[in-house]
């Protein structure tokens, strides 16, 4: 029997007993254990509120009012400045519905996400949420250079950790969609929070020669001013587990990948990964 003062969640207290911030966790074994701090407190959602622009883009082109395959075009009122490659083009520039998704995803792009916030509507994407049940989460606006300060989206960790579970286990809008949303999320660049302490053999098997399938993650990340999120699945020969961390309250704004919130959230990852290979599948 685990010691009173050793359970997982008293271990991953301990490892935060150092961070000045506010970090709050959910983790779920996907097969009935879930591990949370905080698991509902209100974030600023910074870019993890992509994933549900994702989602709502499959589930409208399931519908029928909306088509991956349109054509979007990039128009002035859709720059913002911050992360992406769109930027490097100029208005006019066109890209498929799904081409703009991805970019969204994997370099996080901005304009992108506008493009398909004005493709889609706000209430498309808020609807899309409550019909998941993330009654907690919500995209305010589109993304502006000159808003910064106001907030993009409130999202919890809870939330966020419900959309990867249910894409994990391929209920999220249709099993061919969640299998395509897989593929771009596996694709994500920005993950250092869940695997900066992960054995890099695993996770760079071009150049280490290891099963590209044995570990790897589908992932998507958010930073602003008021927080670092990260969050989303990592997959073993043992099954999937969902991890989400969410921190914010902390004193250096810098984009680092030093900062407390990272260093911090890899020593839980790695605390969480072990445990659940340990156990074969479980925590």
């Amino acid at each position: 029997m685990t010691h009173p003062l050793l359970t997982l969640e008293k271990r991953i207290e301990a490892e935060l007993c150092g961070l000045d911030a506010h970090m709050c966790i959910y983790a779920d074994d996907l097969r009935g254990r879930t591990v949370e701090i905080g698991a509902d407190e209100e974030f600023e959602s910074a870019s993890t509120i992509k994933i549900f622009v994702l989602g709502a883009l499959f589930a409208a082109a399931q519908e029928g009012t909306a088509d991956l395959d349109a054509m979007l075009t990039y128009e002035k009122k859709h720059y913002v400045d911050g992360s992406g490659m769109v930027r490097a083009l100029e208005p006019g520039a066109m890209l498929r519905a799904k081409d703009a998704a991805v970019l969204m995803i994997i370099c996080s792009d901005n304009i992108a996400t506008n493009m398909l916030i004005d493709y889609l509507g706000l209430d498309v994407i808020n609807r899309f949420i409550r019909s998941i049940g993330c009654a907690s989460t919500t995209l305010h606006r589109m993304l502006r250079s000159d808003t910064w300060g106001e907030k993009l989206g409130t999202i919890t960790p809870r939330d966020m950790g419900h959309f990867f579970a249910l894409l994990s286990k391929d209920e999220l809008v249709s099993p061919e969609a969640s299998r395509e949303m897989k593929k771009i999320f596996r694709s994500q660049h920005y993950n250092e929070m869940l695997t900066g302490q992960l054995p890099a053999y695993f996770l760079d098997p071009e150049e280490s020669g290891a099963d590209p399938d044995l570990i790897f993650t589908m992932t998507k990340s958010g930073s602003m001013d008021a927080c670092r999120n990260d969050g989303g699945l990592i997959h073993t020969p043992y099954g999937e587990y969902v991890l989400v961390i969410m921190c914010t309250d902390f004193k250096n704004k810098l984009e680092v990948r030093d900062h407390p919130a990272f260093v911090y959230g890899q020593k839980v990852s790695r605390l969480l990964f072990d445990q659940y290979l340990a156990l074969e599948g479980r925590f």
